[in-house]
């Protein structure tokens, strides 16, 4: 397999566990902010865009990491890795 292949393939693996991360913790996280920040005097709303906006920086930070794993694996030496072992 190519590098680019073995890149795709781990960013699509992560990123099913990461949108299922995602899709657990937003409610929750909604949830826990509105009942915690509607107990000050001065009441604050949150807006949808602000999950949005946090899901989108989690996931490039993990596919530009996912990448650059992948990237240093795939094009890593296997025998310098094995004379290690």
């Amino acid at each position: 397999a190519s590098v680019s292949d073995i890149i795709l393939l781990m960013i699509r693996d992560f990123a099913k566990w990461l949108m299922l991360a995602v899709f657990i913790a937003v409610p929750v996280g909604w949830y826990t902010m509105n009942s915690w920040l509607g107990n000050f005097a001065y009441k604050i709303n949150i807006s949808w865009w602000m999950f949005a906006l946090s899901g989108l920086i989690v996931f490039a930070i993990a596919v530009f990491t996912v990448s650059w794993q992948a990237f240093r694996a795939a094009t890593a030496n296997p025998v310098e890795s094995l004379k290690y072992e």
